[in-house]
């Protein structure tokens, strides 16, 4: 009996350590593929409060004027959210604006819609070759830009994860309906790269977040009263291969 009770033991504690070893895997997705120019690779690793958040990654010059996407969660780039109308009573697909989603990466792209708003819609989306569904996990994106790179550049990410709730952004804090999509707003990352200088790889920190309800394209330094959404991401790094 003793002897069966220690085998047992032994075979849970060796699964145990097993699973810790584990790697994580990521999922890996080819963006920009028919372009020649330069080939960005972002890998991010999900945090322990990463649920689905949507995402946008962006090219922009050394001063952080905006070049091109590298890649955008299609329910954005498109403007057509699978939960978009519940009026049958139940969550159908369809066409729709969510100002607070992604704001910074909307107002640095700077592409007016037929509602006089930065959003992509279905009349003027977002390329095909930039969108893509969301990862659900840790990913690598790779994405080739439109031209060859050379010299100083800033890779952007943003991202921004709905009923994140905390203690500073409530349910009940004087905003209109949009931020209640968002709740914490969303955040943006960067990296400073250098083509001719370059390092193996490149840390994206988070330098801000962007407006609440995505009334407009401003960027607030001030993160101290973000809190779960900066776990979302536990790492995230860029290569310029």
């Amino acid at each position: 009996m003793k002897t069966k009770l220690v085998i047992a033991l032994l075979f849970i504690i060796s699964v145990s350590i097993s699973a810790k070893k584990k790697p994580e895997v990521f999922s890996q997705e080819n963006y920009g593929v028919k372009n020649t120019g330069t080939t960005i690779s972002i890998r991010l690793e999900a945090g322990k409060e990463h649920n689905h958040p949507l995402f946008a990654i962006w090219l922009a010059d050394e001063y952080g004027k905006y070049i091109q996407t590298l890649y955008v969660s299609e329910s954005i780039g498109l403007g057509v959210f699978k939960r978009a109308s519940r009026k049958t009573g139940r969550w159908l697909a369809g066409e729709i604006q969510r100002p607070a989603t992604l704001p910074f990466w909307a107002h640095q792209r700077g592409v007016k819609n037929e509602f006089g708003t930065y959003l992509p819609t279905p009349k003027l989306p977002v390329a095909d070759a930039y969108t893509g569904a969301t990862p659900t996990a840790s990913f690598v994106l790779n994405s080739i830009t439109e031209e060859p790179l050379s010299g100083k550049y800033k890779i952007m990410l943003e991202l921004n994860q709905s009923w994140d709730w905390n203690e500073w952004w409530t349910n009940d804090r004087p905003y209109d309906n949009e931020y209640k999509t968002s709740c914490q707003p969303a955040l943006v990352y960067m990296a400073e790269i250098d083509t001719n200088n370059r390092k193996a790889e490149y840390v994206l920190k988070p330098i801000g977040h962007s407006h609440c309800s995505g009334a407009d394209g401003s960027l607030t330094a001030d993160l101290s009263t973000i809190t779960t959404a900066l776990k979302i991401a536990k790492n995230i790094t860029v290569k310029i291969e």
